[in-house]
């Protein structure tokens, strides 16, 4: 179960766009380099050529030709399936318009899809659709309510849109209204639709919290719209703390270069859990070394499986290839040396692949 991934790409695109996919940057891509020429451009070459027909270690080129031969809809139907996923839990707040979406995920896959809403997504709609600050409280709340009828969880970026280090208290309502109507002035005077001002990105999250289902945080490594400084999930204790009584459990996402981080606080919070998906897929060769440490301190039931794809189907597959081969070659070694039993090592990867995001997003119940 990849429990926080976006959709695959709809449409055909150039080599030159599709490397502006498989890079974190939001930068032109220098004349003199090539994104192929990276881990995750190696292990693109090395685990999805062979899906799309080709050797093992296909020169870019010969890649991306086969690739436009095939077509988006094949490359999505072969990788999406071949990837063994058997539920994507997608988040559609990003660039939706571009990707397919849950629905069509799953029919691409062959398998189960259920959405998780994005709550800056939800306020930048009502704002869009005509809103005044004083009832901007009571609409986000019933707009969050409404998009979330059929959803397992809900997603905040304020990792990019202000950090960490936030205050963490819920914040009164007179301050939401003012902070509303500052944003709607702003916009309305051609300002930007996207919401940073942190007094309503802290009442997204506790709306979030009140709504109940579980909250995924994006965490450390991102684009360059965030300050990596201030994304370490240990600046999340006071709020996680805070919130604690209210028995919402909080998805910690990719925390690379901050996993350690992450599952201190998996092991001393019952209600933290964390994934490693973005980093694995962007480290390639090197995220055998990443599993293995995400397996150091948190308890195996509070450690999840994501890919963080989004766009090219390639990335899908590669969260699913990268994450079996590096959980078998860590395993196995410990197998060997006689540290875990087989069963054990087996025991835990069912537990991180599948039967952890099963319980924290309720889907034994059909939730989907």
């Amino acid at each position: 179960m990849d429990h926080h991934v976006h959709g695959a790409l709809k449409d055909d695109v150039s080599q030159s766009v599709f490397e502006t996919l498989i890079t974190e940057s939001d930068r032109a891509i220098p004349a003199w380099m090539s994104q192929f020429d990276s881990q995750v451009g190696f292990a693109i070459r090395r685990w999805c050529a062979p899906v799309l027909g080709l050797p093992r270690h296909a020169a870019a080129a010969e890649y991306m030709k086969a690739r436009a031969s095939l077509g988006t809809d094949e490359v999505n139907r072969r990788l999406l399936s071949g990837a063994g996923v058997g539920h994507f839990l997608v988040e559609t707040g990003y660039r939706g318009d571009e990707i397919l979406n849950p629905e069509q995920m799953g029919q691409s896959a062959g398998q189960r899809a259920s959405e998780v809403v994005r709550l800056e997504a939800v306020a930048e709609s009502i704002v869009e659709s005509g809103v005044t600050a004083k009832s901007f409280p009571e609409r986000y709340v019933q707009a969050l309510a409404n998009a979330t009828t059929h959803a397992v969880g809900v997603k905040s970026i304020i990792a990019y849109r202000w950090g960490f280090d936030f205050e963490p208290a819920r914040p009164a309502k007179v301050a939401v209204i003012e902070a509303a109507r500052n944003w709607l002035e702003a916009f309305a005077n051609g300002g930007p639709l996207k919401v940073e001002d942190p007094v309503l990105l802290r009442f997204f999250l506790w709306a979030g919290v009140d709504r109940g289902l579980p909250i995924q945080l994006h965490t450390g490594y991102g684009d360059p719209d965030l300050r990596l400084d201030r994304c370490n999930p240990l600046l999340l204790t006071p709020w996680i703390k805070l919130i604690e009584p209210a028995s919402v459990d909080i998805m910690l996402l990719h925390c690379y270069p901050y996993h350690r981080e992450a599952g201190y606080l998996a092991q001393v919070f019952p209600h933290v859990y964390f994934d490693v998906g973005l980093g694995v897929n962007y480290t390639g060769v090197q995220s055998e070394q990443i599993l293995a440490e995400s397996l150091e301190l948190t308890p195996f039931s509070k450690l999840l499986f994501s890919s963080d794809a989004w766009g090219p189907a390639e990335l899908h597959y590669l969260g699913s290839a990268l994450w079996r081969q590096g959980m078998t070659n860590v395993l196995q070694r410990w197998v060997d040396a006689g540290d875990w039993s087989e069963d054990d090592a087996i025991r835990v990867v069912n537990m991180i692949a599948t039967e952890n995001a099963t319980r924290v997003y309720k889907l034994a119940g059909g939730r989907s």
